[in-house]
């Protein structure tokens, strides 16, 4: 990052007022779970609920898996699993479905955020896809 684009941010305040508005005015949904086992999820943003019908409010505390159902592969969640597990990154596609069960086409990006070498939290980017 640019020393002038740092000094503008201000330290962590600025840091954290720049990505909190980021993440609330992204056209991508935006989900962020704990470092658990569990991913239990912390924060997401209102594109999350154009994308899925949760409302954020409604989904604070569970995990992601309540978008997979039937159709969810899962060869692709194995996938994630092991990314997870190992730390890294993950790309990929599926089938997953909205609040009222309609499925959808999904693609989400899911990255580590570290602290030093220890991740605190997940966080997910997503988007749908083509129309199932």
């Amino acid at each position: 990052m640019s020393a002038t684009f740092e000094k503008l941010m201000n330290g962590a305040d600025g840091g954290l007022a720049l990505l909190q508005v980021l993440a609330d005015n992204s056209f991508d949904s935006v989900l962020i779970t704990d470092a658990s086992a569990e991913g239990k999820i912390v924060y997401a943003n209102k594109s999350f609920k154009k994308l899925t019908g949760h409302d954020p409010s409604e989904i604070i505390g569970k995990t992601p898996r309540i978008l997979q159902g039937a159709g969810t592969d899962s060869k692709v969640i194995a996938r994630l699993s092991a990314a997870l597990k190992s730390g890294g990154k993950f790309e990929g596609k599926a089938i997953n479905y909205k609040k009222d069960g309609t499925p959808f086409i999904m693609y989400w990006r899911v990255l580590p955020i570290k602290v030093g070498k220890k991740i605190s939290a997940w966080v997910a980017i997503q988007r749908e896809g083509s129309v199932i």
